[in-house]
């Protein structure tokens, strides 16, 4: 880590979780996450309960930020926040409470894009010998909100050349586990209970897209058919059924993942690939993924399950690298739903 690295103070709130963050370089001081429960009960994320969440939670998280890392907040050097994509009501919360503070501290202000921290948290250093991967590297982003295919050739530029066509894979996911009633979110819960099912029970349409796009929208229909041919239209299943329904959905949605990503790395002839956002904490997609690179000799980076779901320190990383090549962004800037990819 150079020694002249700024500390810089980090602010997420892209969608239901507050996050703030103190890093010294890409060294995580602190990273504190309030998660909004709430939602939990509507089966999904309420855009206006989360903004209000937020604007109650945003200074507690910072300021608790600031006491873990035993830092005082006029010894930070910059403010980094999210600037998109998200819920927008939800960006607006923190990203003006990031520009307020950079102009009462006089400091320099850098707006992160959500998806490039994702990938950029690779690079957090949280322990000794912890490189990040080497550029240029493929990364396979998949969360509740997006599944992209992105070439890193740059700490700040983002290639996408694949992406959902319609739903993410976290949303299928999510939809996938609330006809199961599981709860959500519902990823975990999928995973957890595939763990002792098998995969190859239930069969589901396989979506035919050609090139490196995804899509999930027909196989989620496909699983809704499936389950309501097999169970009717309540969808009342014996439990002793779920873990085979959830390992073969599982099966389902990554093997669509992971078929492309395959497909990518000999396209682009990279030897590098990691992975991001919530959907990469998946136990069974790591391990796939795992064997693949042992067989194919790629260098695969996971990252630390602490880093897979939304959270501050992914969004300092951003701003650090924007610090390192002099990026700051001007108090002007507004919150963005739909960002840009640079």
């Amino acid at each position: 880590m150079i020694s002249t690295a700024p500390c810089l103070l980090a602010i997420e709130s892209s969608c239901d979780d507050t996050a703030a963050a103190v890093l010294c370089g890409l060294e995580v001081k602190s990273n504190v996450v309030s998660s909004q429960w709430m939602h939990t009960k509507y089966g999904g994320v309420v855009p206006e309960l989360a903004s209000r969440a937020h604007q109650t939670a945003i200074v507690e998280v910072v300021e608790k930020a600031l006491q873990e890392a035993d830092i005082k907040l006029y010894e930070i050097d910059g403010i980094v926040c999210t600037q998109g994509p998200g819920l927008l009501g939800s960006l607006l919360v923190g990203h003006s409470f990031a520009k307020s503070l950079s102009l009462a501290l006089g400091i320099p202000f850098y707006n992160a894009h959500h998806m490039r921290a994702h990938i950029l948290a690779h690079f957090l250093q949280t322990g000794p010998n912890h490189p990040g991967p080497s550029f240029p590297f493929l990364c396979l982003t998949a969360s509740g909100g997006h599944t992209q295919l992105v070439v890193m050739r740059h700490p700040l530029e983002m290639e996408i050349i694949g992406e959902t066509m319609d739903d993410a894979v976290g949303e299928a996911f999510d939809k996938a586990a609330k006809m199961l009633r599981l709860g959500y979110p519902g990823g975990p819960h999928i995973d957890r209970w595939a763990q002792g099912g098998r995969s190859d029970a239930f069969a589901f349409a396989k979506p035919k897209i050609s090139g490196l796009q995804y899509s999930f929208s027909g196989l989620k229909t496909s699983i809704l058919q499936v389950l309501t041919k097999e169970f009717g239209p309540s969808i009342e299943y014996p439990e002793s059924l779920l873990p085979d329904l959830c390992a073969s959905i599982q099966k389902a949605l990554l093997d669509h993942l992971i078929e492309k990503v395959m497909k990518a790395m000999e396209e682009t002839k990279l030897s590098t690939l990691a992975i991001a956002g919530g959907v990469s904490a998946n136990s069974s997609l790591r391990s796939q993924l795992t064997e693949i690179a042992k067989e194919k000799g790629w260098s695969l980076f996971l990252p630390p399950m602490a880093f897979t779901m939304d959270n501050a320190a992914m969004i300092g990383a951003d701003g650090y690298f924007q610090w390192l090549y002099g990026e700051a962004s001007p108090l002007s800037s507004s919150a963005q739903a739909r960002p840009e990819a640079s």
